[in-house]
């Protein structure tokens, strides 16, 4: 089998972050890699990465960034597949990330997801899988349907908590 997205972190410290994109990734039956490299400590392993990935079948990269990150803008400077950027919390509590991953020049674009949203990263990447893949969309309405379910238990809840002045 080969990988359909691949998740990449800057270090594995970030894996607690970024494991929210794998797991579901795997809840939707996709197969995904998971590396860990650097902009900045293995520059030119990033770009080999990125210049190989369409070739290994890769369609969709999810990069994982705190601080500087530049790991986004580097691999999507080196490939012509949507590539999203996660930026991880950090030293401005994300900001520094996000706007770094967020600015990115004219032609190398990177989608951004909030700071910490590696979840959204991997649903924004399954539905873009999704545009050619009848399954996986009816996998992803089912998943929509199942949000609004939990909201309107946690409503319903809601309704039966007592206070002496609510109404």
């Amino acid at each position: 089998m080969k990988p359909q997205v691949s998740i990449i972190m800057g270090s594995t410290s970030d894996l607690p972050i970024m494991e929210k994109a794998a797991q579901i990734l795997d809840e939707m039956g996709v197969y995904f890699e998971m590396n860990a490299l650097s902009a900045h400590r293995t520059p030119a392993e990033v770009e080999q990465f990125a210049r190989e990935a369409e070739g290994r079948g890769v369609q969709v990269i999810i990069a994982g960034a705190g601080m500087a990150a530049a790991l986004p803008g580097v691999i999507a400077a080196n490939t012509t597949l949507p590539v999203i950027g996660v930026p991880i919390k950090g030293m401005l509590d994300g900001l520094d990330a996000l706007l770094s991953i967020v600015q990115m020049p004219p032609g190398i674009p990177v989608a951004t997801v909030g700071v910490n949203a590696a979840q959204n990263a991997g649903l924004l990447a399954l539905e873009m899988l999704a545009l050619s893949n009848p399954e996986l969309a009816e996998k992803l309405k089912g998943y929509k349907v199942s949000l609004k379910r939990k909201i309107v238990k946690a409503n319903a809840e809601l309704s039966e908590v007592k206070y002496k002045f609510k109404i």
